[in-house]
């Protein structure tokens, strides 16, 4: 029998060391590394695996399938909360593990409740497993959202051991909420509720609870001051379904995206409203973020999105002012900092457009992520924009990538994109050029016209007058003449 020995964890990352260092030289962070039991390893190489001398256990001979063959499309528990269903690609699919991360009271308790009232009234049996509240706490959360009366099984436990043995019965719910994985513990791992090895062996346990009961688990997991969800990378790869729930304080709106997702499309985009009754779905998620957009504004721009399979249109907005320090500030909200950098050098060096002196700052109006490089176009446009103080057509959607030769490329989903922007009531389109060799075009849908271009230039010559080049103009004092 391999007998126990200590290990050092890093906290953070997961890594594991033989001895205790101040700083963690996988993941470089500070005092993250603790002592743990483990045990030793085995025999190196594993040599009596595979020979199976006297005494030894065999392990038994596996079947294989071809790949043709017809698999039945797993079954799902709707709860008719439309944009969680959508994200999840479908509903919650029986046995599976989902994780939802975010940050703290961006609202992950509030909406996992819902969930398990909406079920519970369509007679799913769900229970609500809560490691941080006590039952008094939910259920005052549940009144003030109007689910006093959803039969939800409310309890508060933290031992895995326990939340398994009760999940084992015959009775037992179908739907599983977790409320939070890093307050689980499991008696057999000798470390502290929150550790690397503690999360990795409790979320192990639901896990496979999951699968050999065909309950749908539900994790709630904490962040880190990064973004990602703290505890072992593999509790990631461990589980069928993980979302991140995003959103600012300053904003009602939330968005809940898909990361990763075995039974449905990734990338997929959740956008839900705030307000003292809980959230609410948001159907036309384009109106909802261009509802406080004013026209004829300059630095203004609409980007024409699409985030997992749905088309979502954004206002872009651009500030670019005369700097008055020696290094000019660039300041991003919702888009690639990176990103921004490239559009700026290539604004510079291919079109001849000078920025370099002024702080530009961009902004992603209703606290929207964007990641995608379509939206190159339309920053780009909202900088020439707000360098010029010429406004972008209120009744147009722009959107293209920019290449670092000044090029614009097309991208995907184009009819999708002009189709949502036709059903909003824009009137033209600023995007790139189809591919070539693709054949004809298709024709872009009634009552939007489709102004085509080939390079950066083409976009900053609409804004650069014609007898010096484009240039932050000063405001002029009192008594002074404009520049």
């Amino acid at each position: 029998m391999a007998r126990a020995i200590n290990r050092f964890v890093c906290q953070s990352c997961g890594a594991v060391t033989s001895k205790w260092s101040g700083r963690c030289e996988s993941c470089g962070e500070w005092n993250t590394i603790t002592e743990e039991a483990g045990l030793a390893p085995g025999p190196a190489g594993g040599g009596g695996l595979a020979r199976g001398g006297p005494g030894r256990h065999r392990g038994r001979t596996l079947e294989f399938a071809d790949l043709t063959g017809s698999t039945p499309q797993p079954p799902r528990y709707k709860s008719g909360i439309i944009e969680f269903d959508r994200v999840c690609g479908g509903g919650l699919v029986v046995g599976s593990a989902l994780l939802i991360g975010g940050d703290p009271g961006i609202g992950k308790s509030t909406l996992l409740l819902q969930v398990a009232a909406a079920l519970a009234k369509q007679h799913t049996a769900c229970a609500y497993v809560s490691g941080e509240e006590a039952i008094d706490q939910v259920r005052l959360r549940a009144e003030r959202l109007g689910l006093g009366g959803a039969p939800v099984q409310l309890t508060a436990a933290t031992s895995v051991r326990d939340i398994v043995a009760t999940l084992e019965r015959p009775d037992a719910p179908r739907v599983a909420v977790i409320d939070s994985i890093q307050t689980m513990w499991l008696d057999t791992v000798e470390s502290t509720p929150g550790t690397v090895t503690q999360v990795r062996a409790s979320a192990q346990a639901l896990v496979e609870l999951a699968k050999r009961r065909g309950i749908a688990v539900l994790l709630v997991g904490h962040v880190t001051k990064d973004g990602a969800i703290a505890g072992p990378r593999v509790l990631e790869h461990m589980v069928d379904t993980v979302l991140y729930f995003e959103g600012e304080r300053g904003h009602q709106f939330r968005i809940l995206r898909t990361v990763k997702n075995r039974f449905g499309p990734t990338d997929e985009i959740g956008v839900f409203e705030m307000s003292d009754r809980g959230l609410s779905d948001v159907a036309n998620p384009s109106a909802l973020f261009l509802a406080e957009r004013r026209g004829h504004v300059s630095g203004a721009c609409v980007f024409a999105g699409i985030e997992g399979t749905r088309p979502v249109l954004v206002e872009i907005q651009a500030l670019v002012s005369p700097s008055a320090l020696g290094t000019p500030r660039r300041a991003v909200v919702g888009w690639d900092s990176n990103r921004l950098a490239m559009v700026l050098a290539v604004l510079e060096a291919r079109c001849g457009v000078s920025i370099g002196a002024n702080d530009v700052y961009l902004n992603v109006a209703g606290g929207l992520r964007i990641s995608e490089p379509a939206a190159d176009l339309a920053v780009a446009a909202a900088v020439v924009s707000s360098l010029a103080d010429e406004p972008v057509p209120a009744d147009m959607a722009v959107f293209g990538e920019i290449g670092l030769g000044g090029e614009v490329r097309p991208v995907g989903q184009r009819e999708a994109r002009l189709r949502e922007a036709a059903k909003l009531g824009f009137r033209s389109a600023l995007a790139p050029r189809g591919r070539s060799g693709s054949g004809p075009a298709p024709r872009p849908p009634e009552g939007i016209i489709v102004d085509e271009i080939e390079h950066l230039a083409d976009l900053v010559a609409r804004f650069q007058p014609a007898d010096r080049p484009l240039e932050k103009r000063r405001e002029a004092g009192p008594g002074q003449r404009r520049e």
